[in-house]
């Protein structure tokens, strides 16, 4: 008796040792058309982030008019406009995220301030694009 609660002990802690795996990263559209757009909420991302490198390979720098979208190819220019106080900021795809459910786009510091996010931390937003990289 004694050695099946010390097996049923062995087989459900034998699982507990392994790292949680990752979400994967969703791929990114193979195509995205000027104009496209969407709608959601924006935040931000700065100081811990700062000077590393960014999903694109970049070096994150939460001074350039930059941004983190989940499936947006590196390199699109987006027009984000603030629904609250109708500011709008351009900036480019360079990094992945946000990994928080419900945003749809993470804007550098400067781009926050740009818009109005800092204080309130996270705004509605309409995202539109208005430039696609060079192939």
């Amino acid at each position: 008796m004694r050695a099946a609660a010390v097996a049923m002990l062995l087989a459900g802690l034998s699982g507990c040792g392994r790292k949680a795996s990752r979400p994967a990263t969703p791929k990114a559209p193979k195509t995205v058309r000027k104009g496209w757009s969407q709608e959601g909420i924006a935040s931000w991302y700065g100081v811990p982030y700062h000077g590393r490198k960014t999903a694109s390979g970049e070096v994150y720098d939460m001074y350039q008019m930059t941004a983190a979208h989940k499936t947006l190819p590196f390199g699109v220019v987006v027009e984000v406009r603030n629904k609250t106080n109708a500011r709008k900021v351009e900036v480019r795809v360079t990094d992945r995220g946000p990994f928080v459910k419900g945003r749809i786009i993470d804007l550098s510091r400067a781009a926050a301030e740009a818009i109005e996010l800092i204080g309130p931390g996270t705004a509605p937003v309409k995202i539109k694009v208005i430039r696609t990289p060079a192939k």
